[in-house]
């Protein structure tokens, strides 16, 4: 049971240094340009992605942290709209020293 011949894809045969036919009257395509196989349009959506998963991370992050008294006080309180909902001062009224 000895095999002889060439079977199948050889691991060290080099490629043939002609190019492959195209057809004139076959349909006129290109390859778009890549960068390990990832397109313009690919890494756009990708960076969307990316973006949009670390806006919401960022902003979880803001309030989880937001009962951080430096948190609060540095970052929280200075949003034009929510500032006034984090501002934790007691009034005087209610404190009973």
């Amino acid at each position: 049971m000895g095999l002889s011949g060439q079977h199948g894809a050889q691991a060290w045969t080099q490629k043939p240094d002609y190019k492959t036919y195209k057809s004139p009257y076959g349909p006129g395509y290109s390859i778009n340009k890549n960068f390990h196989g990832i397109d313009l349009g690919r890494a756009t959506r990708f960076g969307i992605t990316a973006g949009s998963f670390g806006a919401v991370a960022g902003i979880f992050a803001l309030f989880f942290f937001s009962d951080v008294p430096k948190v609060r006080k540095d970052i929280m309180q200075k949003i034009p709209i929510f500032g006034d909902q984090f501002d934790r001062s007691v009034p005087p009224s209610d404190n009973p020293f």
